[in-house]
């Protein structure tokens, strides 16, 4: 069911215009929680796959909300890292409209599980200027923005502007000469920051409240999360692998286990 906010949300107040409406469907106590958006390229290559999905779920896992804009590639990757319970999609169109269809089923997890947001009236489809406050209330909602790949003149480097904007810090993924051209520029001016440890990243963000409930961890999926080798995996968890790969909740890929 569609709703509309009534109330302000104090992270939007960093934006150059504060939206006239916001519609939403699912869970707004999300929009309490501590929360990082993560925004990217369409088409990310292997390794950029890889590590979002790595850094977004180690963050959610650290009970930090994942926000992107249900888009394809590193927003879907973000998103489904995070599990749909903890994250908040930001649309360019009226959540009557679940566009990208490609990402039709992902967007129904989300407003079943986490939460949907979105600027636009029912019927309202997305056009190039409703990306564009698409993309700037992703970057507000987040404490920091991390960018994980990005060429030079991509929309992604537009949100890395508004959140430099809002006085946010950016972060990247470190790449490889030739690639993500736009985030290595961005890096070489010292105007965002690569992250080079995924585990130290996530714990300096972690909340600190000593009241909060621990998170209880999975000790063979925490081994898997670092794509250990197959081979690897079944000396030390023979058992495991077998049972969580019937349950789903791992795919063994090129020799690799990888966490779904």
């Amino acid at each position: 069911m569609i709703s509309q906010i009534t109330y302000t949300i104090d992270e939007l107040s960093s934006m150059k215009k504060y939206p006239k409406e916001l519609f939403y469907i699912g869970n707004t106590k999300l929009l309490e929680k501590q929360k990082v958006s993560i925004v990217g390229t369409r088409r990310p290559n292997a390794y950029t796959k890889e590590f979002t999905h790595k850094l977004s779920q180690k963050l959610s896992q650290a009970n930090i909300c994942i926000v992107s804009g249900a888009a394809m590639g590193v927003d879907a990757i973000s998103h489904k890292a995070a599990n749909t319970d903890n994250t908040i999609a930001v649309v360019a169109n009226g959540l009557d409209i679940r566009y990208p269809s490609i990402n039709k089923n992902l967007i129904k997890d989300i407003e079943s599980n986490g939460l949907m947001l979105s600027a636009y009236k029912e019927g309202e489809k997305a056009r190039a200027y409703t990306f564009v406050l698409r993309n700037e209330i992703v970057v507000a909602l987040g404490d920091i923005l991390i960018v994980s790949e990005a060429d030079i003149k991509s929309g992604s480097l537009t949100s890395v502007q508004y959140a430099l904007d809002m006085g946010k810090k950016v972060y990247t993924l470190p790449h490889r000469l030739n690639e993500s051209l736009g985030t290595q520029e961005l890096v070489r001016k010292g105007l965002i920051e690569p992250i080079y440890d995924i585990d130290k990243f996530v714990n300096d963000l972690s909340p600190k409240d000593l009241n909060q409930s621990p998170i209880i961890q999975d000790e063979f999926l925490s081994f898997c999360s670092s794509s250990p080798l197959y081979d690897e995996a079944v000396l030390k968890y023979s058992d495991k692998v077998f049972e969580y790969e019937l349950l789903g909740k791992i795919e063994i890929k090129n020799g690799k286990i990888f966490v779904l």
